[in-house]
């Protein structure tokens, strides 16, 4: 399973939002007045300026929701780390799980021996799984003998600052590589919704022009475009 991520809903004018609220700060007009008289140009201009400054907070002001499926729970479990969002996920204590569906990893996957071993194993994950539900364990007990692969379901809500945050360590070539997926198609689908606000977005060796992983990949990428390659 392959996974798919869709942007429910965001803040209507989210640009202009954030530059009216950052405007705000240096101004002596009412917020409603610096809205209604920022124009595109304005608006691109004093973007850069808070990319450029590291002004952030203005961003908080607007979000963006995603519904997220095909999706493993070890993802997920990375995640909820980023604790500046809100996350409903599809519950296992609740949702009986018949779909049989796992996430398999790449490297499992183009090696033959590997993918045998991990469905005969995910196969008896849930053989077991439904011979407990057969006999009347409950759901939210049965479930501990999933896989961690296991596929699930999501909706993130997050601000514009702290999608920056998640797009500038998940976008990394260090990072996970199902996370890594997960931020590449949410930075998409952003950046089209508002392109005025992400265009500056991504990791810090673009962002930058640097690495600043402990770790970096010695493989930087050379620009946007070249990132947002699957």
């Amino acid at each position: 399973m392959t996974i798919d991520v869709k942007l429910l809903t965001f803040t209507p004018d989210a640009a202009k939002v954030v530059a009216a609220a950052a405007k705000l700060c240096y101004s002596s007009s009412g917020a409603a007045d610096l809205f209604n008289e920022l124009d595109n140009n304005k608006i691109e201009s004093f973007l850069k300026k808070l990319n450029e400054s590291g002004h952030m907070s203005p961003f908080e002001h607007v979000s963006f929701t995603f519904a997220v499926e095909g999706i493993s729970r070890v993802a997920t479990h990375q995640l909820v780390r980023h604790r500046l969002a809100s996350y409903s996920q599809q519950s296992q204590r609740y949702v009986e799980m018949s779909s049989r569906e796992c996430i398999m990893p790449p490297a499992i996957q183009n090696n033959t021996d590997a993918k045998s071993i991990f469905k005969k194993q995910v196969a008896s994950a849930w053989d077991c799984y439904e011979k407990l539900l057969s006999i009347g364990i409950t759901k939210e007990d049965a479930r501990f003998i999933l896989p961690h692969g296991a596929e699930t379901r999501i909706v993130i809500s997050m601000n514009a600052r702290e999608l920056h945050h998640f797009f500038s360590i998940r976008l990394c070539k260090r990072s996970q590589w199902e996370i890594r997926e997960l931020a590449r198609q949410m930075y998409v689908l952003v950046r089209e919704a508002s392109p005025e606000l992400f265009k500056l977005g991504g990791p810090s060796c673009i962002v930058y022009g640097q690495c600043k992983e402990v770790h970096p990949c010695g493989d930087p990428y050379k620009d946007m475009e070249s990132m947002l390659i699957k």
